[in-house]
């Protein structure tokens, strides 16, 4: 995929950089101050559809952008470092969105089923975090060395 002869990667990265880490922090809000939950809902939900739908663009751009490089790129163990890291951060961005939505939906529950969905969205918003970090920085290494 390509865009005025530009890959499409290099720029949605950017995209799901920002939007990504802000949809973890947008959730990390919501679990750490409950006195503003009416005020943080749809901020945070709709943070983490926007940071869910740039870290999957960026996954499958990044699919595309992989199969169109020579073998000898797709050999490289950096790249494929940054593959494997992309692959993690998919399914874990997909699981962070599905109980980000749940916890908007939910938002008004109370008890046991408040405490489970606040630790599963703040631990998915750190997993984010550190998988973002660590996949951007294994993609920097594989380019820039």
């Amino acid at each position: 995929m390509e865009i005025n002869g530009l890959p499409l990667h290099p720029l949605v990265v950017h995209a799901a950089v920002v939007f990504g880490s802000l949809a973890a922090v947008g959730a990390l809000a919501y679990v750490a101050v409950p006195g503003r939950r009416a005020t943080l809902r749809w901020p945070m939900v709709g943070l983490a559809l926007v940071g869910v739908a740039s870290l999957v663009a960026a996954y499958y751009t990044g699919r595309s952008f992989f199969d169109s490089r020579p073998p000898e790129i797709q050999a490289n163990p950096q790249v494929l470092t940054h593959e494997r890291l992309a692959r993690q951060l998919f399914w874990i961005a997909l699981g962070f969105g599905l109980v980000a939505l749940a916890a908007g939906w939910l938002s008004r529950r109370t008890g046991a089923v408040r405490v489970v969905l606040d630790v599963v969205l703040a631990a998915g918003a750190v997993a984010v975090l550190v998988w973002v970090v660590r996949t951007g920085d294994a993609g920097a290494r594989a380019v820039w060395g």
